[in-house]
């Protein structure tokens, strides 16, 4: 198969399981099992937790042990096996241990494809955002069935889609994987520096890192309120599937035209894109509590979520040496797409049951300081 092909088939196996875990999971624990909103927040945002360390320690060493083709059969495998513990599930306590043990695996999976795309684009001159378009299709088609499913078998049908996704995604890695991917990097010298270290004494890197914590971490009440939300003004759960596809479709757009329609901007006028209509979104939610407005903002997640993430692939794919990239993904995926999200996910769940539009206005208070940043060491940094 070809590696473009290869790439894009598996990224669309792991999105569509992102796209039942990450908008839904909240929802499946205080419908299915019966939680409150705050009770569920402090599991999916322990989750998160776990993520983050999971990402940021245990990946990197990960991918000493094993091949990036490999590593990402072994822990297809096991996100599965951790994901069907849940049937019998029914225990606070047994629910918390199942989602911070499959948060510290299945996760690990998204740096892993990230940082096989990475080495394509060097080693193949692949197309990053044609690639992952298909992960943002998987995404949509999840959240249509998951979204028709519900409507018919309630939200207990959640659980079974995501076990038959994490299958098909099993299978796609069976698949024999690009030959860059199935070796192992090359050891480094006892005397050199760590990656982490030596990402860690670059401004350029921890600045861009930092934006990308912030810009990521806005997206928390999103990601775990925004179906909870919908149904709080009314909304059928069909037609939520369809509200939520909305940003979707938008983004798959962006990253089928984003090689080429950004190829000349600098990474810093693309976060400072970023962040402003991010911050423009969330305040726009809390302003006007609709389900069209809600529908609007949907069109602004190709620039909050998919010019941020396409930003950082485009700096550490020209700035960094390959034998770097895993640990600046692993870091990313730590700190900027779990870290942050889950201390938002804990203030943003109690901000919910304030009031819904607080949750999202809370995300303002990431987003427009990563304006700020870009606006004082964009200059100074040259990136």
């Amino acid at each position: 198969m070809h590696n473009q092909k290869w790439l894009s088939l598996n990224f669309f196996a792991f999105f569509f399981t992102w796209g039942v875990f990450l908008p839904y999971w909240t929802g499946w624990l205080t419908n299915e099992k019966e939680l409150s909103v705050s009770a569920a927040s402090v599991i999916m945002g322990t989750g998160m937790v776990a993520r983050s360390l999971s990402t940021l320690f245990f990946f990197p060493l990960l991918t000493r042990l094993f091949s990036l083709g490999r590593l990402m059969q072994l822990l297809a495998i096991a996100s599965f096996i951790v994901m069907a513990i849940y049937i019998p599930a029914n225990s606070y306590t047994l629910l918390f241990i199942i989602t911070f043990a499959f948060s510290f695996i299945y996760p690990n999976l998204l740096p892993a494809m990230e940082s096989g795309a990475t080495v394509l684009m060097q080693t193949d001159r692949i197309h990053y955002g044609k690639s992952r378009s298909y992960g943002s299709l998987g995404y949509t088609i999840a959240l249509l069935i998951v979204g028709a499913a519900t409507a018919v078998w309630q939200e207990q049908a959640i659980l079974w889609i995501m076990l038959a996704g994490l299958l098909l995604m099993a299978i796609t890695q069976s698949l024999v994987s690009p030959v860059p991917l199935q070796s192992k990097p090359a050891p480094r010298t006892k005397k050199g520096p760590s990656a982490t270290a030596e990402l860690l004494k670059s401004k350029g890197f921890l600045t861009i890192l930092l934006v990308s914590i912030l810009l990521q971490g806005a997206h928390a009440s999103y990601y775990n309120y925004g179906f909870i939300y919908l149904q709080d003004i009314g909304v059928n759960s069909f037609y939520i599937g369809l509200i939520l596809n909305v940003a979707v479709i938008f983004e798959i757009v962006f990253f089928v035209k984003a090689d080429t329609l950004f190829d000349k901007w600098s990474v810093s006028s693309m976060f400072l894109l970023a962040g402003i209509g991010s911050t423009l979104r969330w305040i726009l939610i809390f302003l006007f509590p609709s389900v069209w407005v809600f529908i609007l903002t949907q069109t602004l997640h190709a620039v909050s979520f998919g010019v941020a993430h396409f930003a950082f692939i485009r700096y550490i794919f020209q700035k960094l040496d390959p034998v770097n990239i895993p640990s600046a993904q692993g870091m990313y995926a730590a700190l900027g797409m779990s870290l942050s999200v889950a201390l938002l996910t804990f203030a943003g769940g109690y901000l919910y049951e304030i009031a819904p539009g607080y949750a999202f206005l809370g995300m303002a208070a990431s987003s427009f300081p990563a304006v700020l940043l870009v606006l004082l060491t964009r200059k100074r940094l040259a990136y």
